[in-house]
């Protein structure tokens, strides 16, 4: 973030720890297997979006706080926060403190997730 201007990518990253900036690079690098993927930095999160916002990314001192759009509720300890956004939508909010949390389960959501922000429905 900045104290003037827009909000840039880099500085959600000043002042958190080197795990923080990693972490981010794993989930956008497994997003972007997917497809093309668009970070927009807002004031206090990232979202990556395709067409629409398929996750946010919140940085944290040691950690990030990622916000997966799905279209069930999806449980598993991982998974900190569900919150029901509209009848065919809900917001799953994952916890990550490094690199290897970016693994098959979590790719698998952000699959998911990237393929409702097309407006396709995604792979059962």
């Amino acid at each position: 973030m900045t104290t003037t201007g827009s909000p840039t990518v880099s500085g959600h990253f000043d002042g958190r720890a080197a795990s923080v900036a990693a972490t981010y690079a794993a989930v956008l690098a497994a997003a972007r297997r997917f497809g093309r993927v668009r970070e927009e930095p807002k004031k206090t999160s990232i979202h990556l979006v395709r067409e629409t916002a398929f996750a946010g990314v919140a940085t944290r001192n040691a950690a990030l706080v990622l916000t997966i759009k799905s279209d069930r509720d999806v449980r598993s300890p991982r998974v900190l926060r569900h919150e029901r956004a509209s009848a065919n939508r809900w917001h799953l909010e994952v916890r990550l403190t490094s690199p290897e949390d970016v693994d098959g389960e979590l790719r698998g959501w952000l699959e998911r997730a990237y393929s409702l922000a097309e407006g396709r429905s995604p792979r059962r």
